[in-house]
């Protein structure tokens, strides 16, 4: 999808990106091979030219950290397609204050589409780790993460960093008109959960974290199983929402 998008663009809007596919203009290449584009300030095209070119190059080096930056975040879904193979989904848990209240992160998971991993606090939840494992993917998936998840970790671990192409599905779900939080989500999509977690929410969470810092282990089992199924689903809800978001720019019509 990236390479036929050209809302990236400064000035050019979805309506203009249509008009675009519209004359044939489908790809970067087809927009940098045209000599002229009656409906493109002739000025504006040289600059546009240059950056899509740049874009081209950098894509085909697989350099995410540079769309994180390059292209507004908005778009980012955009990039799912060709970064799917190298995201993190991520999610956290936390104990229910906000971190200039003394609230801080209980528990992390990161999934990969094959792999869930969870790391908890005083076992493995360090800045260190975090850091680490993410430096090895390419594309972050969450839910409501760009205004909850990520800042909180960025108060409460100052070191962590996020420079890689973030598609958040809290708000691209609702650009397709799905309301709610990440469980009506789910449950619109038809994703179930397994019994033992079904219909808990974060405030349980919170409750099962203070049970598990009490010594209830049980408490602590469940809580994991919780954050992992918030994590895991992640992912097929974001290829889900990533295949209407393509279709409802209309692409697929004008590639027949």
């Amino acid at each position: 999808m990236i390479r036929n998008t050209f809302s990236i663009l400064n000035g050019i809007g979805e309506k203009l990106e249509r008009k675009l596919w519209k004359n044939g203009i489908l790809t970067w290449d087809d927009f940098i091979n045209a000599p002229d584009i009656d409906f493109i300030n002739p000025n504006k095209k040289p600059l546009f030219d240059e950056y899509l070119s740049s874009a081209s190059r950098e894509l085909d080096n697989a350099n995410a950290g540079y769309f994180a930056d390059s292209i507004k975040r908005r778009e980012h879904w955009r990039l799912f397609d060709v970064f799917k193979g190298e995201a993190a989904c991520l999610d956290i848990e936390t104990n229910g204050l906000m971190p200039d209240k003394g609230g801080y992160v209980t528990v992390v998971g990161i999934y990969d589409g094959f792999d869930y991993k969870c790391f908890v606090k005083g076992n493995g939840l360090t800045p260190e780790n975090i850091k680490r494992e993410l430096s090895g993917y390419k594309y972050l998936i969450t839910f409501y993460g760009a205004a909850f998840d990520i800042p909180f970790l960025m108060r409460t671990m100052p070191d962590t960093e996020f420079d890689i192409p973030h598609f958040d599905l809290c708000f691209c779900a609702r650009k397709l008109g799905f309301k709610g939080g990440l469980k009506r989500l789910e449950s619109d999509i038809g994703i179930e959960r397994p019994e033992a977690v079904r219909g808990m929410d974060g405030y349980d969470a919170v409750k099962l974290w203070e049970f598990a810092r009490r010594g209830d282990t049980g408490a602590l089992d469940l809580l994991i199983t919780y954050n992992r199924e918030d994590t895991v689903n992640l992912f097929r809800m974001a290829d889900i929402i990533y295949q209407r978001l393509r279709t409802q720019t209309g692409i697929e019509y004008f590639l027949q």
